[in-house]
């Protein structure tokens, strides 16, 4: 389902991360890396070639804004995989950003990245 695309993941929980690396890497999809902090979500972006992006809303050192606002930017699909609830300025700003709460089945999440993909094509 997914071969081909390549995904970041910005995500600073170890498991949540690996959960995530795995659902995606079993849809056929490539993870080209996790980012585990605002810092070094905004150096992939930066370097690496990526197709769609799943995105925590907190990280070690801050809010996950600039990385949407970098990920937006270089109009690459991108959905919230949180804990929390979207806040509202960033809802304000990108009305129509999915924002998932965990846990999710992975299928959902597959089609998330699918859905996201097919919107900016």
């Amino acid at each position: 389902m997914l071969s081909g695309i390549r995904i970041l993941d910005v995500e600073d929980e170890s498991s949540v991360a690996a959960t995530l690396v795995d659902v995606m890497e079993d849809a056929g999809g490539e993870v080209i890396g996790i980012a585990r902090s605002v810092r070094e979500a905004r150096q992939m972006i930066r370097t690496q070639g990526l197709d769609a992006a799943i995105l925590d809303l907190h990280l070690s050192d801050g809010d996950v804004t600039p990385v949407l606002e970098a990920l937006q930017a270089r109009k690459a699909p991108t959905f919230v995989y949180s804990g929390g609830e979207l806040p509202a300025h960033v809802r304000q700003r990108h009305p129509e950003l999915v924002a998932l709460r965990k846990p999710v089945l992975p299928g959902r999440i597959v089609a998330e990245i699918l859905r996201a993909r097919k919107q900016k094509i």
